[in-house]
């Protein structure tokens, strides 16, 4: 085990873009803090750059996991657990088909895909779209199963629900507690989908670990700067920093 440990850290430090995917979800923790999403429109499409689907969306997912902690208790006493439990639970039976699809398909049409979704969550959000019918569980559970498939797919958990709840009336501080708790369960359901499907290597653990550190402290800083009375600040910040991210991870630069 050892042996192994060493050598799953060595071949770590060499992945080629370390130093980008660290400074990717570093900002992404920041974002995330003090808005409540934002972390894999961030991630994800610079990650892709440098790494496989799979690790994309395990790593994506470990990470997620390990760094709850930072938002998950103060958002939990904040959240509409009902709404957020229908959305849940239609995603728990999705992730597996989003994993299947991105299993099958090649990792440059993935890498459109995810610009893609990320141009038009923002382009919706930019442009102020609303959504103001109040969705009972047959709606929620239609979006919970979409975000499922995407996350699973992709590695993009948030945008469906992001695309809910922040284009809705909802208050900043409901729609943010209520994203975390959703994105905080996508992330363990993904992590046991992959457990059982033997995709969570001993490498992909230690690089989550590794992105953890800076991930977790930036989280806690934009969580100490979260000021419901500056929502508009926090959302068009959120809004420059996934353009670039997006511009920056599309597939004609590499």
């Amino acid at each position: 085990m050892p042996e192994a440990l060493g050598l799953a850290f060595e071949q770590v430090w060499a992945l080629s873009g370390l130093v980008w995917l660290t400074l990717a979800i570093g900002l992404a923790g920041l974002i995330r803090g003090f808005t409540g999403f934002g972390t894999a429109l961030i991630f994800v499409p610079v990650a892709g750059i440098f790494l496989e689907p799979v690790y994309v969306v395990a790593v994506m997912a470990v990470t997620g996991v390990i760094s709850t902690s930072a938002l998950l208790p103060r958002a939990w006493g904040q959240a509409d657990l009902k709404q957020v439990g229908i959305l849940a639970a239609a995603a728990l039976i999705t992730i597996p088909i989003g994993l299947t699809m991105m299993a099958v398909t090649d990792r440059e049409v993935i890498r459109w895909c995810v610009a893609g979704i990320a141009m038009v969550t923002l382009i919706s959000l930019v442009g102020g779209w609303r959504y103001d019918r109040v969705l009972g569980p047959v709606g929620l559970m239609s979006i919970g199963g979409l975000a499922g498939a995407v996350g699973g797919m992709t590695g993009l958990t948030g945008p469906v629900v992001i695309m809910f709840y922040l284009t809705g009336r909802g208050a900043a501080r409901s729609v943010r507690a209520n994203t975390i708790v959703f994105l905080a369960a996508l992330d363990l359901f993904l992590v046991g989908n992959l457990t059982v499907r033997g995709e969570i290597t001993l490498e992909i653990l230690v690089l989550a670990l590794m992105l953890a550190v800076p991930y977790f402290i930036t989280t806690l800083i934009g969580q100490s700067l979260f000021d419901p009375s500056r929502e508009k600040l926090y959302r068009w910040a959120a809004y420059a920093v996934i353009g670039l991210a997006v511009v920056t991870g599309l597939p004609v630069w590499t």
